[in-house]
């Protein structure tokens, strides 16, 4: 099978996507053609095509399908979190939700589950890949699940540790993450050792991308990060600065215990015990990590500068490729 570069490899997967999305039955066919006007910037898919690269630069159609279907299972987890969140934005549009309620909205996340999984069985040649089985999408979507329902249930959890919330995001964020990076080295045709260092390196990532955006409920207003900023505790969601002000300042975990903290509380306490500066120097740990993986890899300097290029845009930075 004639082998593909990253720019016609991208198109592809943006195709794929497009179709999945515009020419779906009838009945669904306007709530998921909605979804497809607010396209994110596909940094999943891109890790899957840019860690499927070969010496050459040259990609496996494969991964295309692969990128599509990790993609759409990204997708329906932004949709039901929109049901969970009741959020009113998503990428800047209305969410779908909010546009045609939270039932339907449940149902098209649902389906777009499923057409994820027929993108997978629909992979031609798979069984070429001795490691294909390790990809095991239908795992990390029920890691994804897992994790985000532990955050459900700690929901308003003052007492939830660093390790308890660094299991919570490792599932809700970084499974996907780590399935990126593992089927496009699985693609690639690495050895069984450099896909270990690939999937670990999705891992890490997906790790510094939550914790970052964890950061954005107090860097951020709304105009900027396009989707709600400041709701995270309103939601009973306790992440990362707020745990640390939580440990920090008994005064205000007496106060929160209560339930009668204010945002500016909150806010004021994050600040006063370094809940950011200690998030963000948890993030240096963990891209320390991965750049350390990235620099053991058996692959080209401009391939290892491409992925770096993607683990500084989990931490906000601009990403190049």
């Amino acid at each position: 099978m004639e082998k593909l570069t990253y720019e016609e490899s991208y198109e592809l997967v943006k195709e794929e996507i497009q179709k999945a999305l515009t020419k779906s039955p009838r009945i669904i066919n306007n709530y998921l053609t909605h979804l497809s006007a607010s396209q994110g910037k596909m940094i999943r898919a891109v890790s899957v095509l840019l860690c499927a690269e070969d010496e050459e630069g040259k990609i496996h159609p494969g991964a295309v399908h692969a990128a599509a279907a990790i993609e759409i299972i990204h997708l329906a987890s932004l949709v039901h979190d929109d049901v969970i969140d009741d959020a009113d934005l998503r990428r800047g549009k209305e969410t779908l939700q909010k546009k045609y309620g939270k039932r339907t909205a449940v149902i098209c996340g649902d389906y777009l589950l499923s057409l994820a999984l027929k993108m997978i069985a629909a992979i031609p040649n798979r069984k070429d890949y001795e490691d294909y089985a390790d990809m095991n999408l239908p795992d990390y979507i029920s890691r994804l699940c897992t994790g985000e329902l532990l955050q459900h249930i700690n929901n308003n959890n003052l007492n939830l540790t660093v390790f308890d919330y660094i299991k919570i995001i490792s599932g809700k964020t970084a499974a996907l993450f780590e399935a990126s990076f593992l089927a496009g080295a699985i693609f690639g045709g690495y050895s069984a050792e450099e896909i270990k260092k690939y999937r670990k390196i999705g891992n890490y990532a997906g790790l510094v991308f939550q914790m970052q955006d964890d950061c954005l409920d107090f860097d951020e207003t709304i105009e900027q990060a396009k989707k709600p900023v400041q709701s995270d505790y309103e939601q009973g969601v306790i992440t990362l600065p707020l745990i640390h002000a939580l440990g920090q300042l008994p005064d205000f975990k007496r106060k929160a215990a209560q339930g009668t903290v204010s945002r500016e509380d909150i806010d004021r306490a994050v600040e006063e015990s370094g809940g950011l500066g200690f998030t963000k120097h948890l993030i240096g740990r963990y891209y320390k990590k991965a750049e350390r993986c990235i620099g053991r890899l058996d692959a080209t300097e401009e391939k290892r500068a491409r992925l770096t290029a993607i683990l500084n845009k989990a931490t906000g930075m601009k990403m190049e490729l």
